[in-house]
């Protein structure tokens, strides 16, 4: 309410200020509260957004004043062009899955759940007991939360083959997200010019981790079942890489998970080549049927890198995630985690193990996953009904995401500019490929917000892909 008050008020006064003198005085905060029947708290807010905005300046005991126009003109920064030379590798726009959408859009095209499918209550909960601690105000140590670091270590332990030995807390490093734990594992372990084997296509989050830290990406072929080992081992062979990228659980986009049978194949290619799984879990909490058992969860000789996040499940404002290696990989990797950010905050870290630790949040899960699993149906069932000239090649079974192959003579730029404009949002394919895309695809996520539109977005796909075959 106070806000719809504060905003009220900044409305009338910036219509005021724009027919007012420079110079001139605005009315007090005495006259505002008796004519807004408001609080001086309100009234002050108004204030300092109109201030933040440059339309009005504050002078202490004096009053407030509409702020003189300044001269407007064109920035030069071309001195900037010589000062930072050519970019080794050309940075890549905002990638599709975290811009935002108009409010009215049909959103089918971001990374992330929908708020409705967050532990809310948990979080709130969460928050509170962290900020009443001492997270608050005390350094977190650099490798994270020892609490937090034993949580992670414990629900990898709890899954762990017999015979293999199972990792600990010493083996964890906590992050602030694990796209920042990529950038590290790439510097750490390959290092500038080298190559790094990823599967194709993959996460668009890898592809701008490596370009930062000066990698080269060399594609695998990514099939229905995951790499094919022969390809694999052909590929490190002919490129003398030693790290190799993959999603082995509801890989991002495709949404392929590896058979049991298929990670050790993998595993024993990786070991024949003295070489490293990065195992991206990211999708650990939205399996829809079942419990997850990653890779890292087999190997004890180091092989794995194992990243594990939080940030989807919990909420995008925590971002905290997990990285469990061992041995000297672990040391090159914490070195440059210290380099880059030192530790992470304390309080999301806290909030992040409330939330995983309290009584409520197996049950949150499995709510979560019965209606990600309603939602992934509808979205299906509504995309053969409206858009009858897409092929889905998986029907996932965890993960936010469908991958559908459109016609080969879709233009998949000119579809996606063309859904935006009738208002609704989709992500192109394109950029989740390493090199030129293997054909015209586009990738919907049915975790996103009001379900009961996604029959109306795929409407809209299927007309603008109908005028284009037509």
């Amino acid at each position: 309410m106070n806000d719809d008050s504060t905003s009220r008020i900044v409305a009338e006064l910036r219509a005021w200020v724009d027919t007012a003198a420079p110079g001139a005085r605005l009315p007090s905060n005495r006259e505002l509260v008796a004519r807004f029947a408001v609080s001086p708290v309100t009234v002050q807010k108004a204030f300092r957004r109109l201030t933040a905005a440059g339309l009005v300046e504050s002078r202490p005991g004096v009053g407030t004043f509409v702020r003189p126009a300044r001269p407007v003109r064109p920035a030069d920064y071309g001195w900037q062009t010589a000062a930072l030379r050519a970019p080794h590798t050309r940075p890549p726009a905002v990638s599709a899955p975290v811009r935002a959408a108009a409010p009215d859009a049909v959103a089918l095209h971001s990374g992330y759940p929908a708020l409705d499918l967050l532990p809310e209550r948990l979080l709130r909960n969460a928050f509170a007991r962290a900020g009443r601690g001492e997270a608050g105000w005390t350094r977190s140590p650099v490798e994270g939360h020892p609490d937090l670091r034993a949580w992670f270590a414990a629900e990898l332990a709890a899954v762990t083959a017999p015979g293999t030995t199972a990792p600990t807390a010493r083996d964890v490093v906590v992050l602030p997200g694990t796209q920042s734990g990529l950038c590290s594992v790439f510097r750490a372990l390959a290092g500038a010019g080298q190559p790094v084997l990823v599967e194709s296509p993959t996460y668009w989050g890898a592809l701008l981790a490596a370009a930062q830290a000066g990698v080269d990406v060399v594609p695998v072929r990514g099939g229905p079942q995951g790499p094919d080992p022969a390809d694999l081992a052909r590929a490190f062979t002919e490129s003398g890489a030693r790290v190799f990228y993959a999603q082995p659980t509801f890989a991002n986009p495709t949404g392929v998970r590896w058979s049991a049978r298929r990670v050790e194949e993998v595993l024993d290619v990786v070991r024949a080549h003295d070489a490293f799984l990065i195992e991206d879990d990211w999708a650990h909490d939205f399996a829809l049927d079942g419990e997850v058992t990653p890779a890292a969860a087999r190997d004890d000789g180091g092989h794995v890198v194992h990243l594990r996040s939080l940030t989807k499940s919990v909420s995008p404002a925590v971002r905290v995630g997990a990285l469990v290696a061992r041995g000297p990989a672990r040391e090159r990797i914490v070195a440059d985690r210290l380099a880059e950010s030192v530790y992470v905050s304390g309080v999301l870290q806290a909030a992040a193990l409330e939330v995983v630790t309290a009584p409520g949040w197996r049950t949150h899960l499995r709510s979560m996953r019965h209606r990600l699993r309603a939602r992934r149906d509808l979205m299906v069932e509504e995309l053969a009904r409206h858009v009858p000239g897409a092929h889905l090649p998986l029907v996932p079974a965890g993960g936010l995401n469908l991958w559908v192959r459109l016609p080969d003579a879709t233009d998949v730029q000119r579809l996606v500019g063309e859904c935006e404009r009738e208002g609704v949002v989709v992500a192109a394919g394109d950029e989740w490929f390493p090199a030129e895309p293997s054909g015209p695809f586009v990738r919907l996520n049915y975790s996103g917000p009001e379900p009961e539109r996604f029959g109306e977005g795929l409407a809209v796909l299927g007309r603008v892909l109908a005028r284009q075959e037509g």
